[in-house]
């Protein structure tokens, strides 16, 4: 982004001067112990107690009418203190075009789009950089957690504040811009950072690249005023020399939804001058990988419909120590990248076209191991409900192709899975019942998508044995029925079920207990919502459940093959299934089983909730749910629903510290409520949500 550049390194050469008395709103600052803050003349200095009780501090001031962050820095064990960086800039630049609608979604629908890509247009995109007229900050308390906001923000289009935020028992600095638009259909992406460390203060840059080989450079040898963009393994970046600071965006918040997982880069650096560099996030312009239809026709960047207020986050970790020990506590948020066993449960995610059937037949033996199967596997991941025959194979052949197509598929995801790791041959189907779906049968089952004239529904094979012809939403539902399948809608409401479930809310076969549901992804982002998917998924969720119900969501990923080089955490989700062992393939019947009971809970990783109940009698009931999280929490909720209306009770859990445990008690009103879910949202966009249950 050359604007973004070109205003930053004007601003750093002026220089920091025209300091004036500082105005700041403390009215809503509350003094406590591990988190202080207070006004020396021309500066706001804020001193709090991070993680392992190490202290930190910083200083924030106004100079030429720009927030300027003073210093930055923090204790070592010897208790001397190692300043990280004096006299920084905040620095945003965004990236509009115009939100387009698409398959099938009406015009007001239009923000839940995937199949569009607004920077294409390059006669519609809009390049801005920040500028700031800040005359005075506010300081709030809240639970655990202080902002400082500085009003004063411009962006193009775009108008509002810039806040920092830091955590009592955290190490992170979270920087935003806080801006809306008033225009009607923008969509956007956004880039920030800090500008104005010193070479000599932190020499250094360190990262892991995509083969996950650290990575280091001398700032001082670097390219003036070119932003060299890192495509560091896990997102993360750091200065070190000193102590050190990391870069780091959102874990999940920051992505928007895309076919594939390539590393575009969302970290950088830019040496400034001799002696001063920026470091930040960004996103890239365009998609790259190995399908040029998804490379032209899907990257959609974020909403930002008129009078929301976006926020666009960054995050700094303040570390005394080097940078590989940085970067490792860095991780610690996401737990390496990785999702945590838990006991009693294993982890399960679901909806990807790998095409593995067809990849193996073509290496000439099912033997071969495809890059996916070891990234899922460092993932944590237990079990792999994979959908293939979408774009490759012969779905819609009436046997002679499709039956020893579906033999392979069988015996490839038998041959590659083991005690702990389980390859689950599903498919999305996509015939006769409406939009697209998911069909999990317990076990292998050969099926097809035709019916000829005269075929029965189901006859038994020579090889095969039993074999079901499909000719209609009927013999669907009565496969379903026979084989004791689950269903649920993929990406409901958008893409290819455009308008489903909502369509078929009547049919026999959705409101049967073999329709399981919907599925969850963060599908549109818009950053100004507190929860992901808030619209779309659990408007679903929370629909279905009061038309008749219960009905559950499942998290979906709905991508495409995976390289080595790829970057997945981000773009996941995963469902913690509640089974004490992953079971053989022969039979799976035990995963149904817990999907259909509802024992399961979905989370982007970093919080888990390894309990939950509805406790009580009559009207006064209670949801008892134990939760365990990594970043600083925001809030839980009890959600539930009439038949017609949906309400929620939120509780504010700011107070609670990072790295936690904490069993939440709300009470809630039963009377006239027919069923309720909980959820718990963390201070980065991350979030974990139980099924609901109906009330008896």
């Amino acid at each position: 982004m050359k604007t973004l550049l070109v205003a930053v390194s004007t601003a750093s050469a002026v220089g920091l001067l025209g300091a004036s008395e500082l105005t700041c709103d403390m009215t809503g600052y509350r003094a406590a112990p591990g988190l202080e803050a207070r006004v020396e003349n021309d500066a706001l200095l804020v001193q709090w107690k991070g993680e392992a009780g190490q202290q930190l501090r910083a200083s924030f001031a106004i100079e030429n009418n720009r927030s300027v962050v003073r210093e930055l820095a923090v204790q070592n064990k010897d208790r001397q203190w190692s300043t990280l960086g004096r006299n920084l800039v905040p620095e945003f630049g965004v990236t509009t075009g115009i939100r387009r609608t698409n398959h099938g979604l009406p015009e007001t629908n239009r923000w839940d789009v995937f199949w569009d890509v607004p920077l294409n247009h390059t006669n519609e995109v809009r390049r801005f950089t920040a500028s700031h007229h800040a005359e005075r900050c506010a300081v709030k308390t809240d639970g655990a957690r202080l902002e400082i906001s500085f009003p004063g923000l411009s962006m193009g289009v775009f108008s509002g504040s810039l806040q920092f935020t830091v955590y009592r028992g955290a190490n992170l600095l979270r920087l935003e811009a806080i801006a809306k638009t008033e225009e009607p259909s923008v969509a956007y992406k956004y880039e920030g950072g800090l500008g104005g460390f010193s070479t000599a203060i932190l020499p250094r840059a360190f990262w892991h690249d995509v083969k996950s080989e650290p990575q280091s450079i001398e700032l001082a040898r670097a390219e003036p005023g070119k932003q060299v963009i890192l495509r560091a393994r896990s997102r993360v970046a750091v200065a070190e020399g000193g102590g050190s600071i990391a870069v780091f965006p959102p874990p999940h918040q920051f992505f928007f939804a895309r076919e594939l997982e390539v590393n575009l880069g969302y970290v950088w650096y830019r040496k400034d001058s001799g002696t001063t560099f920026a470091i930040g996030v960004r996103h890239a312009d365009h998609e790259e990988g190995y399908n040029p239809a998804w490379i032209n026709g899907v990257f959609a960047l974020y909403n930002a419909p008129p009078g929301t207020w976006q926020r666009m986050a960054v995050y700094f970790y303040l570390s005394a120590s080097d940078a590989p020990a940085c970067r490792k506590s860095v991780m610690a948020y996401t737990h390496g990248d990785r999702y945590a066993p838990l006991p009693g449960y294993k982890t399960m995610v679901t909806h990807f076209h790998v095409a593995f059937t067809k990849e193996l037949m073509d290496s000439g033996t099912l033997d071969s191991e495809p890059p996916w199967i070891p990234l899922m596997k460092g993932l944590g991941i237990n079990i792999a409900h994979i959908f293939d025959f979408h774009g490759d194979g012969h779905p819609n052949d009436p046997g002679p192709l499709r039956l020893p197509e579906l033999e392979d598929y069988f015996e490839a995801c038998r041959r590659h899975s083991n005690h702990d790791f389980l390859i689950l041959p599903g498919e999305e189907a996509n015939a006769y019942l409406g939009g697209h779906y998911s069909i999990a049968f317990p076990k292998p089952v050969y099926w097809t998508h035709v019916r000829t004239n005269g075929q029965p529904f189901v006859e038994e094979h020579p090889k095969y044995r039993k074999v079901y012809h499909a000719g209609s939403a009927e013999d669907v539902f009565e496969l379903m029925k026979r084989e004791n399948a689950l269903v649920w809608q993929t990406h409901p409401r958008t893409k290819g079920s455009t308008g489903y479930p909502d369509k078929i809310r009547d049919a026999d076969y959705l409101r049967s207990d073999h329709w399981l549901g919907a599925a969850f992804k963060a599908l549109p982002v818009d950053l100004s919502q507190k929860r992901l998917g808030e619209v779309r998924c659990f408007g679903t969720l929370d629909d279905m459940n009061n038309w008749g119900g219960p009905k559950y969501m499942v998290g979906e990923v709905d991508t495409y093959k995976k390289f080595p080089d790829y970057d997945l955490y981000g773009d996941f989700n995963v469902n913690y299934v509640k089974l004490e062992r992953v079971p053989g393939f022969e039979d799976w019947s035990a995963i149904n089983r817990a999907l259909r009971a509802g024992e399961f809970f979905v989370t982007t990783g970093e919080l888990l909730i390894p309990h939950w109940s509805v406790e009580g009698r009559g009207n006064k009931r209670e949801v008892v749910a134990d939760v365990e999280w990594t970043f600083p929490l925001d809030f839980v909720e009890v959600v539930w629903g009439d038949g017609k209306q949906v309400g929620r009770k939120i509780v504010s859990a700011t107070d609670q510290l990072p790295f936690g445990t904490h069993r939440f008690r709300i009470p809630f009103d039963a009377a006239g409520k027919q069923w309720v879910r909980f959820s718990v949202w963390d201070s980065a966009g991350n979030g974990a949500f139980t099924q609901p249950v109906h009330l008896r």
